[in-house]
C-alpha cells in the first residue's frame, strides 16, 4: 500500500464560474425598470420629497424679528397641549367608532348577498351600490348640503309638508352625524367590492362539503365566508382608519353652508390646513400633519395587532 504522504496533494476546487447574463435578459431587465420607473419618480417627488421636507419644516418656527429659527420639538410640544387638535381628534376617533362599523357592516351584508345571488340581476345591483364611491368627494359633499339643506332642501320641503318640524341636520348637534352618512353613502360600494372579490375567491370544494353536512346559508356566511375573507375585512377596516382620521372634504365644504357648526378644528386634518394656509402657520401645521400620521399608524398597528391575536386564538380553538 502507497504511503499517504506519497499521494498527491487534493487540488482546491475551482472557484464556480457566474453565469453571465443574457442580451435578451438584460433587454428585459432594462425594459422592466423603464416600466417601474415613472412610478418611482411619482412616488419620490410626490411623496417621499414632500413628506421629508414637511419634516423638515416642522422642527422651525417663522418669527418676524430672525426669520427662521430651529425650534427643535416646540411645535410638536405646542400641538400635544392643543385643544383644538385633541377636540378634532376626539371628534374622528367617535367618527370612527361609530360610522365605521355600520358601512362595514353594510358592505359585507350586501357582499355576502350577492355572493348567495339572493338578489336578482346581482351585476346591475353591484353596480348600482358601488355608483357612489365613483363621485366626487366634493360632489358628494354639495349634493347631500343641499339635501340637508333647512330652507330648500327637499328633506326639509318634505318635513314640512307633513306637519312635521324642519329637521335641522346642519346643527351642531347634528352635523357629525351628517358627515358620516355622507362617508357611509360614499364608501359602501367601495369596501363591498373588497370583500366581494374575496368571497369569490373562495374554493367551491368548501361550500358543498359545508352544505354536504347540512349547513345553510347562514351558517356558510358565518362560519366558512366571513372567516375565509379576514384579511379583506381587515384592509376595509385599515383603510377606513385612515380616511376616518384624514376627514377633510366633508368639514372644508360643509363649513360654507353651516360655519356656526364647523369649527377650523373640526377635526386635525382640516385644522392642519387651516393653521398652514389660513393663519401662514406653516411649521406648526406641518408639525399638525406628522402628529396626526403618527397617530394613524399607531391605531392601524393596534388594528392589525388585534385581527392577528384574534386569529391565532381562533387557530389554537381548532386544535
Amino acid at each position: 500500500m502507497a504511503n499517504a504522504s506519497t499521494l498527491p496533494a487534493a487540488r482546491p476546487a475551482a472557484p464556480a464560474k457566474k453565469r453571465r447574463t443574457s442580451p435578451t435578459k438584460r433587454k428585459q431587465y432594462r425594459a422592466a425598470y423603464l416600466f417601474l420607473l415613472p412610478f418611482f419618480v411619482v412616488f419620490l417627488t410626490m411623496l417621499v420629497i414632500p413628506l421629508v421636507y414637511a419634516g423638515y419644516l416642522s422642527l422651525f418656527e417663522s418669527k418676524l424679528i430672525g426669520g427662521e429659527v430651529f425650534a427643535g420639538l416646540n411645535n410638536y410640544v405646542r400641538a400635544l397641549t392643543d385643544p383644538q387638535f385633541w377636540g378634532g381628534l376626539g371628534r374622528v376617533a367617535l367618527f370612527f367608532v361609530v360610522q365605521v362599523p355600520i358601512m362595514l357592516g353594510l358592505a359585507l351584508f350586501f357582499a355576502l348577498a350577492l355572493d348567495t345571488f339572493l338578489a336578482r340581476g346581482s351585476k346591475g345591483v353591484r353596480l348600482l351600490i358601488f355608483m357612489p364611491y365613483a363621485v366626487p368627494a366634493v360632489v358628494a359633499t354639495l349634493m347631500w348640503g343641499y339635501l340637508y339643506g333647512p330652507d330648500f332642501g327637499p328633506i326639509a320641503q318634505m318635513a314640512r309638508a307633513l306637519g312635521l318640524g324642519t329637521p335641522d341636520f346642519l346643527s351642531a348637534e347634528n352635523i357629525l352625524g351628517s358627515m358620516m352618512n355622507i362617508v357611509t353613502w360614499e364608501f359602501v360600494g367601495y369596501n363591498m367590492i373588497i370583500m366581494y372579490a374575496a368571497l369569490r375567491a373562495i374554493p367551491g370544494e368548501l361550500y358543498e362539503a359545508a352544505e354536504i353536512d347540512g349547513a345553510g346559508q347562514f351558517r356558510l356566511a358565518w362560519s366558512i365566508k366571513i372567516p375565509a375573507i379576514r384579511p379583506a375585512i381587515l384592509l376595509t377596516v385599515i383603510f377606513s382608519v385612515i380616511g376616518s382620521f384624514q376627514l377633510f372634504a366633508e368639514p372644508s365644504l360643509l363649513n360654507v353652508i353651516a360655519p356656526d357648526a364647523i369649527t377650523m378644528g373640526f377635526t386635525p386634518n382640516y385644522y392642519a390646513f387651516n393653521v398652514a394656509f389660513i393663519n401662514q402657520e406653516l411649521n406648526y401645521g406641518a408639525a399638525l400633519a406628522f402628529l396626526l400620521g403618527i397617530v394613524i399608524a399607531i391605531v392601524s398597528y393596534f388594528v392589525q395587532l388585534g385581527s392577528e391575536r384574534s386569529a391565532r386564538r381562533e387557530r389554537k380553538g381548532l386544535a
